[in-house]
This record gives C-alpha cells, sequence and structure tokens, in this order.
C-alpha cells in the first residue's frame, strides 16, 4: 500500500504518462503540449502562472475515501494493527491553447491516451508513492454532471472551460508499519505517525 505519498505520487504518475505520450504524438502539429500539476490560484493566468499553452492542466480538486472499499480495508487493518485508508482522487483536466480547435485536439489526444493506459502500475507508478509490486490504480473517466461541473468553476478565478473529469480509485494510504517512534509528538501521544 501507498505510504503518504500516494497521493502526490498518482499526480505525478499521471502528469508523466501524458507528457510521454504528447512527446511521441503531439495532438498539435509543430507545437509542444505538456501535462501541468497545477492548483487552483494556477488558473488565473493574469499573474505568472504554470499554465502555459498549449497545455493540459491537471488539477486534484477532490480527495475522498472508497465508500466500497473502506469496511474491508478496515477490517484488515484491524487485523494487522496498521491503518488502511482507500481513497478516490478527482481531476479536472483542462485544455490550454490559443483556439477551439487546438482545445479540442489536446482533450482527444487525452482521451486517447487514459483509456489506452487505464491502469498506472509497475514502472507507471511514480516510486515516491511506495508501492507494493502488485499494486495499480484505475483511471476512469467520472460522470459529472455539467451544473456540478460549473459550480466547479464558479470557485475558481476563471470562467469556464472545457475540461474532463477523471477519477483515479483505489489509492490505498497505509499508516506506518511497525517502526518505533521517533519523533515527539509520537512519544507524547503515545502513537505511530
Amino acid at each position: 500500500m501507498a505510504g503518504f505519498g500516494g497521493v502526490s505520487a498518482v499526480s505525478k504518475s499521471l502528469q508523466r504518462v501524458l507528457d510521454m505520450a504528447f512527446t511521441g504524438r503531439q495532438p498539435i502539429p509543430g507545437a509542444t503540449t505538456k501535462a501541468v500539476l497545477v492548483r487552483t490560484q494556477d488558473f488565473d493566468l493574469s499573474q505568472h502562472s504554470l499554465i502555459q499553452p498549449p497545455a493540459l492542466s491537471l488539477l486534484l480538486y477532490r480527495v475522498d475515501f472508497d465508500k466500497t472499499m473502506r469496511a474491508s480495508w478496515s477490517a484488515r487493518g484491524a487485523e494487522e494493527g496498521r491503518s488502511y485508508l482507500p481513497l478516490n482522487l478527482h481531476y479536472l483536466l483542462t485544455a490550454w491553447a490559443t483556439n477551439a480547435e487546438h482545445e479540442h485536439r489536446i482533450l482527444g489526444r487525452t482521451l486517447q491516451i487514459l483509456e489506452n493506459v487505464s491502469v498506472l502500475s509497475g514502472p507507471l507508478l511514480d516510486p515516491s508513492g511506495q508501492w507494493q509490486p502488485d499494486e495499480g490504480v484505475q483511471l476512469v473517466l467520472e460522470d459529472v454532471s455539467t451544473d456540478d461541473l460549473m459550480r466547479t468553476f464558479e470557485a475558481l478565478t476563471t470562467d469556464f472551460r472545457l475540461s474532463l473529469p477523471y477519477l483515479a480509485r483505489v489509492v490505498v494510504v497505509a499508516g506506518p508499519d511497525d517502526t518505533p517512534p521517533t519523533d515527539t509528538l509520537s512519544v507524547v501521544t503515545g502513537t505511530r505517525l
């Protein structure tokens, strides 16, 4: 199971897979499209932004626990004396280009790549996640209503942009193993963090 770096590792893995595939076949002839991990602040292009068109931004906009897997992982954790938290990571993949056709090409190429990959596993997973050899993270196009998508953009500092909602599931973040606590907080509280 992934360590606490699992969430970041999934994001980096997704970015790397998209960049490698874009390098092999660019969505816009004569231009280099890059995948970029962003925060909500980066959607404000009036300031210096990480988003330099043509680009595909990857915004992790929600993290929640997997309701169907929570009970079984809790049972395993109770047996082993270790916590396991199964997570779903919700991404908004947004195309940035100088015209609508180019944005559509970026999104079309992105869909093609992610439907072809569909599972991040083995060498596709960034090692910073401390993955087990048999772990994988499924990538699926998420069913998000237009109203929910519009509400998401209302919270951002930019107007609505054509985007793909993707779900990365199930990322299991494991608590520390049986190594003795080493930090002061652990000693004070009597728990391993």
